[in-house]
């Protein structure tokens, strides 16, 4: 089984403490509409061979667009990124952060501040594909995933939380869970008072199909990182500094300085 990476939540403004499961409830997360959770797939194979490449090499290739054919080839059901917009990111990034041609780019991230968004970039170039839900419809999917309700945002990013959502999910049919998630949908609209005819509300059908779609890549997703031995699902959010993405070694500040 591959392993699956979680988020570290650390308070804005303190300094990282890496170490337990990585989850620092001293700050408050509200659930959010417009930001979104995501999980994203990363091929360790294709990772580590950017990785030990010299630093001066990879910006070259990535110029000139010449690793491609090694690149993951692109998940059809998930949300991907072309290669060419991912070199851009990371070329920018780059550019942005020099280090010297001869070093590996292990070597080169690993020396600077912000090295872990630059890793960050490259795991969006190792990667077949990611789930990306708004954080405020998070908890409908994870909690029909689980069969019980989350405590809090914060619950949702957890190592226990996202451990027991791949076991439960794995071997899962993809239309049945959509099912289980449409359902529970339904149930806390008719709790809320809200209408269930689309007649009444244009947005039942649209959401109904959103729902549907992204219940059934969360199946995929988990069942690609379970099956696949060399994917890594790595569990971040929107807008959250790199180094406070992953778990454990995993964790992405960590992994550089340990590895």
């Amino acid at each position: 089984m591959a392993h699956v990476i979680h988020t570290t939540w650390i308070v804005e403004n303190h300094s990282p403490a890496l170490g337990g499961d990585g989850l620092k409830r001293g700050a408050w997360l509200e659930p959010v509409m417009g930001l979104e959770m995501i999980g994203l797939l990363v091929h360790q194979p294709t990772l580590e061979a950017l990785l030990s490449r010299s630093w001066g090499d990879l910006c070259k290739a990535m110029d000139s667009g010449s690793l491609r054919q090694q690149r993951p080839a692109q998940d059809e059901i998930l949300t991907t990124t072309f290669a060419i917009d991912a070199e851009a990111e990371w070329l920018d990034w780059a550019d942005a952060h020099p280090g010297d041609d001869q070093t590996s780019v292990h070597e080169v991230l690993k020396a600077h501040i912000d090295g872990a968004e630059g890793l960050l970039h490259l795991m969006k170039w190792a990667s077949p594909g990611q789930w990306e839900v708004w954080e405020g419809r998070a908890f409908l999917y994870l909690e029909a995933a689980l069969g019980r309700d989350a405590t809090d945002i914060h619950e949702l990013y957890t190592e226990a939380v996202w451990t027991e959502t791949c076991a439960r999910l794995h071997g899962t049919a993809p239309d049945e869970f959509a099912e289980r998630v449409v359902m529970g949908w339904m149930e806390r609209r008719k709790g809320l008072g809200e209408t269930l005819d689309e007649a009444q509300d244009p947005k039942i059908i649209p959401t109904y199909e959103a729902h549907t779609r992204a219940s059934k890549a969360l199946v995929h997703t988990v069942n690609r990182a379970m099956n696949e031995d060399d994917l890594h699902l790595v569990i971040g959010r929107e807008h959250l500094e790199a180094r406070k993405w992953g778990h454990g070694e995993w964790n992405l500040f960590a992994y550089l300085q340990t590895s």
